[in-house]
Protein backbone atom coordinates (compact mmCIF):
# COMPACT_ATOMS: atom_id res chain seq x y z
CA UNK A 1 0.00 0.00 0.00
CA UNK A 2 2.75 2.26 0.55
CA UNK A 3 3.51 4.74 -2.17
CA UNK A 4 -0.28 6.06 -3.17
CA UNK A 5 -2.18 8.44 -1.81
CA UNK A 6 -4.69 7.98 0.81
CA UNK A 7 -7.72 10.55 -0.45
CA UNK A 8 -10.15 11.88 2.39
CA UNK A 9 -13.50 13.55 1.09
CA UNK A 10 -16.34 15.58 3.09
CA UNK A 11 -17.00 18.86 3.69
CA UNK A 12 -14.67 21.74 4.85
CA UNK A 13 -16.09 24.10 7.33
CA UNK A 14 -15.08 26.76 9.62
CA UNK A 15 -15.55 26.02 13.23
CA UNK A 16 -16.13 29.36 15.08
CA UNK A 17 -16.13 29.06 18.85
CA UNK A 18 -17.22 32.41 20.86
CA UNK A 19 -16.09 31.93 24.93
CA UNK A 20 -19.70 32.26 26.10
CA UNK A 21 -17.92 32.54 29.72
CA UNK A 22 -16.42 36.28 28.95
CA UNK A 23 -18.27 38.78 26.95
CA UNK A 24 -17.15 38.21 23.63
CA UNK A 25 -19.54 40.14 22.15
CA UNK A 26 -18.50 43.55 23.69
CA UNK A 27 -14.28 42.53 23.29
CA UNK A 28 -15.25 41.39 19.54
CA UNK A 29 -13.68 38.09 20.21
CA UNK A 30 -14.46 35.16 17.69
CA UNK A 31 -11.91 32.42 17.27
CA UNK A 32 -12.41 30.02 14.68
CA UNK A 33 -10.52 27.13 13.11
CA UNK A 34 -10.65 25.90 9.59
CA UNK A 35 -11.78 22.03 10.03
CA UNK A 36 -14.34 19.16 9.10
CA UNK A 37 -14.19 15.16 10.34
CA UNK A 38 -12.60 14.44 7.23
CA UNK A 39 -10.21 17.09 6.65
CA UNK A 40 -9.08 16.54 10.30
CA UNK A 41 -8.26 13.50 9.02
CA UNK A 42 -6.06 14.15 6.07
CA UNK A 43 -4.16 17.31 8.12
CA UNK A 44 -3.37 14.12 10.50
CA UNK A 45 -1.85 11.90 7.97
CA UNK A 46 0.17 14.64 6.27
CA UNK A 47 1.60 15.51 9.75
CA UNK A 48 2.77 12.29 10.39
CA UNK A 49 4.41 11.14 6.60
CA UNK A 50 1.56 10.02 4.45
CA UNK A 51 0.67 11.12 1.21
CA UNK A 52 -2.63 13.03 1.97
CA UNK A 53 -5.20 14.08 -0.34
CA UNK A 54 -8.37 16.10 0.23
CA UNK A 55 -11.36 16.73 -1.63
CA UNK A 56 -14.28 18.75 -1.30
CA UNK A 57 -16.09 21.71 -2.64
CA UNK A 58 -15.38 25.61 -1.97
CA UNK A 59 -16.16 28.59 -3.86
CA UNK A 60 -13.52 30.48 -5.20
CA UNK A 61 -13.01 33.67 -3.29
CA UNK A 62 -10.20 35.42 -1.47
CA UNK A 63 -11.03 34.26 1.26
CA UNK A 64 -10.87 30.49 0.28
CA UNK A 65 -7.44 31.16 -1.28
CA UNK A 66 -6.25 31.46 1.92
CA UNK A 67 -7.65 28.83 3.44
CA UNK A 68 -6.30 27.19 0.30
CA UNK A 69 -2.24 28.19 0.80
CA UNK A 70 -2.82 27.38 4.92
CA UNK A 71 -3.27 23.63 4.05
CA UNK A 72 -1.09 23.35 0.80
CA UNK A 73 1.73 24.57 3.32
CA UNK A 74 0.55 21.56 5.79
CA UNK A 75 1.58 19.27 2.78
CA UNK A 76 -2.08 18.34 1.99
CA UNK A 77 -2.65 17.23 -1.97
CA UNK A 78 -5.66 19.54 -2.99
CA UNK A 79 -5.64 18.70 -6.09
CA UNK A 80 -8.96 17.16 -6.82
CA UNK A 81 -10.80 20.42 -4.57
CA UNK A 82 -13.99 20.99 -6.66
CA UNK A 83 -14.03 24.95 -7.20
CA UNK A 84 -17.53 25.84 -6.95
CA UNK A 85 -20.68 26.69 -5.48
CA UNK A 86 -21.07 30.05 -3.45
CA UNK A 87 -20.57 29.42 0.68
CA UNK A 88 -18.47 27.69 2.65
CA UNK A 89 -19.77 26.01 5.21
CA UNK A 90 -20.01 27.21 9.09
CA UNK A 91 -20.48 25.84 12.23
CA UNK A 92 -20.82 27.28 15.97
CA UNK A 93 -19.57 25.22 18.93
CA UNK A 94 -19.13 27.32 22.26
CA UNK A 95 -16.84 27.29 24.52
CA UNK A 96 -16.54 27.96 28.00
CA UNK A 97 -16.39 25.81 31.75
CA UNK A 98 -18.24 22.75 30.24
CA UNK A 99 -16.77 22.11 27.09
CA UNK A 100 -17.77 18.52 27.15
CA UNK A 101 -21.72 19.57 26.33
CA UNK A 102 -21.18 22.48 24.07
CA UNK A 103 -24.30 22.73 21.79
CA UNK A 104 -23.35 23.29 17.86
CA UNK A 105 -25.63 25.32 15.47
CA UNK A 106 -25.04 25.00 12.50
CA UNK A 107 -24.90 27.48 9.65
CA UNK A 108 -24.43 25.21 6.46
CA UNK A 109 -27.50 25.32 4.18
CA UNK A 110 -26.64 25.74 0.69
CA UNK A 111 -22.57 25.68 1.20
CA UNK A 112 -20.62 24.47 -2.10
CA UNK A 113 -20.29 21.17 -0.69
CA UNK A 114 -23.94 20.24 -0.39
CA UNK A 115 -24.44 21.80 -3.93
CA UNK A 116 -22.20 19.28 -5.81
CA UNK A 117 -23.79 16.93 -7.87
CA UNK A 118 -23.25 13.53 -9.33
CA UNK A 119 -21.65 14.64 -12.73
CA UNK A 120 -19.70 17.23 -11.13
CA UNK A 121 -16.93 14.35 -10.20
CA UNK A 122 -15.23 12.08 -12.38
CA UNK A 123 -14.23 9.32 -10.16
CA UNK A 124 -11.88 7.69 -12.58
CA UNK A 125 -9.82 10.84 -12.69
CA UNK A 126 -9.84 11.90 -9.10
CA UNK A 127 -8.82 8.15 -8.14
CA UNK A 128 -5.42 7.88 -9.91
CA UNK A 129 -3.00 7.39 -7.80
CA UNK A 130 -4.80 6.73 -4.71
CA UNK A 131 -4.93 3.33 -3.03
CA UNK A 132 -6.65 4.72 0.02
CA UNK A 133 -9.96 6.58 0.06
CA UNK A 134 -12.01 7.76 3.67
CA UNK A 135 -15.23 9.32 4.11
CA UNK A 136 -17.47 9.30 7.02
CA UNK A 137 -21.24 9.05 7.56
CA UNK A 138 -21.41 12.93 7.67
CA UNK A 139 -21.30 13.13 4.03
CA UNK A 140 -24.39 11.36 3.38
CA UNK A 141 -26.42 13.53 6.18
CA UNK A 142 -26.28 16.50 4.24
CA UNK A 143 -28.64 15.47 1.41
CA UNK A 144 -29.69 12.59 -1.29
CA UNK A 145 -27.44 14.04 -4.24
CA UNK A 146 -24.01 13.83 -1.60
CA UNK A 147 -25.36 10.28 -0.98
CA UNK A 148 -25.27 9.05 -4.46
CA UNK A 149 -21.92 10.50 -4.93
CA UNK A 150 -20.67 8.56 -1.76
CA UNK A 151 -22.04 5.33 -3.47
CA UNK A 152 -20.47 6.18 -6.68
CA UNK A 153 -16.85 6.85 -4.91
CA UNK A 154 -17.11 3.76 -3.03
CA UNK A 155 -18.02 1.52 -6.12
CA UNK A 156 -15.53 2.85 -8.30
CA UNK A 157 -12.78 2.86 -5.60
CA UNK A 158 -13.70 -0.61 -5.42
CA UNK A 159 -13.29 -1.50 -8.21
CA UNK A 160 -9.80 -0.16 -8.96
CA UNK A 161 -9.15 -2.40 -5.61
CA UNK A 162 -8.85 0.85 -3.39
CA UNK A 163 -8.81 0.62 0.52
CA UNK A 164 -11.86 1.89 1.85
CA UNK A 165 -12.68 3.36 5.41
CA UNK A 166 -15.93 4.58 6.84
CA UNK A 167 -16.35 6.48 9.76
CA UNK A 168 -19.67 6.22 11.41
CA UNK A 169 -20.12 9.90 12.68
CA UNK A 170 -23.83 10.08 13.45
CA UNK A 171 -25.00 13.96 13.30
CA UNK A 172 -28.57 13.84 14.28
CA UNK A 173 -28.96 17.98 12.79
CA UNK A 174 -28.05 17.08 9.51
CA UNK A 175 -30.26 14.02 8.80
CA UNK A 176 -33.14 16.59 7.39
CA UNK A 177 -33.96 15.31 4.28
CA UNK A 178 -36.57 12.46 4.80
CA UNK A 179 -34.45 9.40 5.63
CA UNK A 180 -32.72 7.70 8.11
CA UNK A 181 -29.06 6.14 8.30
CA UNK A 182 -29.90 3.33 8.21
CA UNK A 183 -32.20 3.86 4.65
CA UNK A 184 -28.94 5.25 3.78
CA UNK A 185 -25.77 3.50 5.30
CA UNK A 186 -25.70 0.14 4.27
CA UNK A 187 -25.10 0.25 0.73
CA UNK A 188 -21.74 2.31 1.44
CA UNK A 189 -21.00 -0.45 4.13
CA UNK A 190 -21.05 -2.79 1.66
CA UNK A 191 -18.09 -1.89 -0.10
CA UNK A 192 -15.97 -0.55 3.14
CA UNK A 193 -12.69 -2.59 4.20
CA UNK A 194 -12.54 -0.58 7.92
CA UNK A 195 -15.39 0.64 9.48
CA UNK A 196 -14.47 2.44 12.63
CA UNK A 197 -18.21 3.61 15.07
CA UNK A 198 -19.24 2.39 18.07
CA UNK A 199 -22.11 0.14 19.10
CA UNK A 200 -24.58 2.46 19.46
CA UNK A 201 -23.53 4.43 15.96
CA UNK A 202 -23.72 0.83 14.10
CA UNK A 203 -26.92 -0.23 15.58
CA UNK A 204 -28.47 3.47 14.06
CA UNK A 205 -26.75 3.32 10.99
CA UNK A 206 -26.42 -0.07 9.88
CA UNK A 207 -29.03 -1.74 11.91
CA UNK A 208 -26.98 -3.75 14.50
CA UNK A 209 -28.35 -5.85 17.29
CA UNK A 210 -27.83 -3.76 20.68
CA UNK A 211 -29.33 -5.29 24.07
CA UNK A 212 -31.97 -3.24 25.78
CA UNK A 213 -29.43 -2.56 28.89
CA UNK A 214 -27.33 -0.73 26.17
CA UNK A 215 -30.24 2.04 25.14
CA UNK A 216 -28.20 4.75 26.68
CA UNK A 217 -24.76 5.88 26.30
CA UNK A 218 -24.05 6.01 30.20
CA UNK A 219 -20.50 5.45 32.02
CA UNK A 220 -21.28 2.97 34.60
CA UNK A 221 -21.66 0.47 32.43
CA UNK A 222 -18.92 -2.78 33.35
CA UNK A 223 -15.93 -2.42 30.67
CA UNK A 224 -16.03 -6.24 30.27
CA UNK A 225 -19.58 -5.90 29.25
CA UNK A 226 -19.20 -3.36 26.82
CA UNK A 227 -16.10 -5.36 25.61
CA UNK A 228 -18.73 -8.41 24.77
CA UNK A 229 -20.74 -6.26 22.97
CA UNK A 230 -18.17 -4.70 21.14
CA UNK A 231 -17.03 -8.09 19.55
CA UNK A 232 -20.62 -8.83 18.76
CA UNK A 233 -21.09 -5.96 16.50
CA UNK A 234 -17.96 -6.17 15.19
CA UNK A 235 -18.86 -9.70 14.05
CA UNK A 236 -22.53 -8.98 12.89
CA UNK A 237 -21.05 -6.09 10.64
CA UNK A 238 -18.02 -8.86 9.36
CA UNK A 239 -21.44 -11.18 8.53
CA UNK A 240 -23.89 -8.50 7.15
CA UNK A 241 -20.99 -6.94 5.17
CA UNK A 242 -17.72 -9.09 3.70
CA UNK A 243 -15.95 -6.82 2.41
CA UNK A 244 -15.28 -5.78 5.68
CA UNK A 245 -11.71 -6.79 7.21
CA UNK A 246 -11.34 -4.36 10.38
CA UNK A 247 -14.28 -2.64 12.50
CA UNK A 248 -12.97 -0.01 15.36
CA UNK A 249 -15.51 0.62 18.04
CA UNK A 250 -14.35 3.66 20.74
CA UNK A 251 -15.64 4.25 24.04
CA UNK A 252 -15.44 7.73 25.77
CA UNK A 253 -17.53 8.41 28.60
CA UNK A 254 -17.65 11.78 30.94
CA UNK A 255 -16.02 11.33 33.85
CA UNK A 256 -15.89 13.81 36.87
CA UNK A 257 -16.70 17.61 36.10
CA UNK A 258 -15.04 17.96 32.84
CA UNK A 259 -12.93 14.96 32.05
CA UNK A 260 -12.86 11.88 30.31
CA UNK A 261 -12.38 8.11 30.39
CA UNK A 262 -11.76 6.34 26.33
CA UNK A 263 -10.62 3.07 25.55
CA UNK A 264 -11.48 1.47 22.06
CA UNK A 265 -11.57 -2.34 20.57
CA UNK A 266 -9.93 -3.57 16.57
CA UNK A 267 -11.54 -6.31 15.36
CA UNK A 268 -8.94 -7.79 12.68
CA UNK A 269 -7.80 -10.96 11.25
CA UNK A 270 -6.97 -12.31 14.89
CA UNK A 271 -9.78 -11.26 16.51
CA UNK A 272 -10.61 -8.59 19.53
CA UNK A 273 -7.87 -6.05 20.55
CA UNK A 274 -8.51 -3.86 23.78
CA UNK A 275 -6.48 -0.88 23.80
CA UNK A 276 -5.28 0.75 27.07
CA UNK A 277 -8.00 2.47 29.17
CA UNK A 278 -6.97 6.49 29.42
CA UNK A 279 -8.50 8.66 32.07
CA UNK A 280 -8.40 12.62 32.93
CA UNK A 281 -10.18 14.66 35.01
CA UNK A 282 -10.03 17.88 32.53
CA UNK A 283 -9.91 18.11 28.92
CA UNK A 284 -8.98 21.19 26.26
CA UNK A 285 -11.24 20.60 23.06
CA UNK A 286 -13.34 17.37 22.13
CA UNK A 287 -13.89 18.47 18.68
CA UNK A 288 -11.77 15.65 16.11
CA UNK A 289 -10.78 13.35 18.61
CA UNK A 290 -12.38 10.48 16.59
CA UNK A 291 -11.02 11.73 12.85
CA UNK A 292 -7.93 11.80 15.35
CA UNK A 293 -8.44 7.63 16.07
CA UNK A 294 -9.38 7.34 12.79
CA UNK A 295 -5.87 8.75 11.10
CA UNK A 296 -4.53 6.47 13.47
CA UNK A 297 -6.05 3.57 12.12
CA UNK A 298 -5.20 4.92 8.39
CA UNK A 299 -1.62 5.22 9.50
CA UNK A 300 -0.93 1.81 11.19
CA UNK A 301 -2.78 -0.50 8.35
CA UNK A 302 -1.45 1.70 5.86
CA UNK A 303 2.45 1.31 7.42
CA UNK A 304 1.67 -2.21 7.47
CA UNK A 305 2.08 -2.18 11.32
CA UNK A 306 0.70 -5.25 13.28
CA UNK A 307 -2.91 -4.38 14.52
CA UNK A 308 -1.72 -4.25 18.40
CA UNK A 309 0.83 -1.37 17.49
CA UNK A 310 -2.09 0.19 15.13
CA UNK A 311 -5.08 0.44 17.89
CA UNK A 312 -2.67 1.40 20.64
CA UNK A 313 -1.43 4.33 18.16
CA UNK A 314 -4.83 5.21 17.15
CA UNK A 315 -5.90 5.62 20.79
CA UNK A 316 -3.13 7.29 22.17
CA UNK A 317 -3.83 10.00 19.24
CA UNK A 318 -7.60 10.37 19.89
CA UNK A 319 -6.50 10.80 23.56
CA UNK A 320 -3.70 13.64 22.97
CA UNK A 321 -6.42 15.19 20.40
CA UNK A 322 -8.48 16.30 23.50
CA UNK A 323 -5.68 18.14 25.05
CA UNK A 324 -5.26 20.43 21.99
CA UNK A 325 -7.42 23.67 21.28
CA UNK A 326 -7.86 22.86 17.25
CA UNK A 327 -9.99 20.91 14.71
CA UNK A 328 -6.57 18.38 14.02
CA UNK A 329 -3.99 17.18 15.72
CA UNK A 330 -0.84 18.74 15.72
CA UNK A 331 1.26 15.91 17.65
CA UNK A 332 4.02 14.30 15.65
CA UNK A 333 4.04 10.48 15.41
CA UNK A 334 6.85 10.48 18.11
CA UNK A 335 4.68 12.98 20.41
CA UNK A 336 2.08 9.83 20.24
CA UNK A 337 4.25 7.03 20.78
CA UNK A 338 5.47 8.79 24.04
CA UNK A 339 1.54 8.85 25.54
CA UNK A 340 1.01 5.30 24.67
CA UNK A 341 0.94 3.36 28.07
CA UNK A 342 3.40 0.70 28.46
Amino acid sequence: MRGGKVLSFGEILLRICPDVSIDWITGGQLPFYVGGAELNVATALSLWGLPSSYMSAMPANTMTEGIRYYLERKGIDLSPMHWSGDRLGIYYLPKGKDVKHAGVVYDRANSSFSQLEETDIDWDAVFKDVVWFHFSAICPAINQQIANICVNAVQVAKKKGIFVSLDLNYRAKLWKYGKDPIDIMPEMAAYCDLIMGNIWAAQRMLGTSLPVMFEEQRPEYPKEALVEQAQKTSLEIRKTFPQCRYVANTFRFDYQQNGIKYFTTLYAQDGLLVSNEYLSESIVDKVGSGDCFMAGLIYGLYKQRDASYTLEFATAAAYDKLFIPSDATVSSVADIEKRIKE
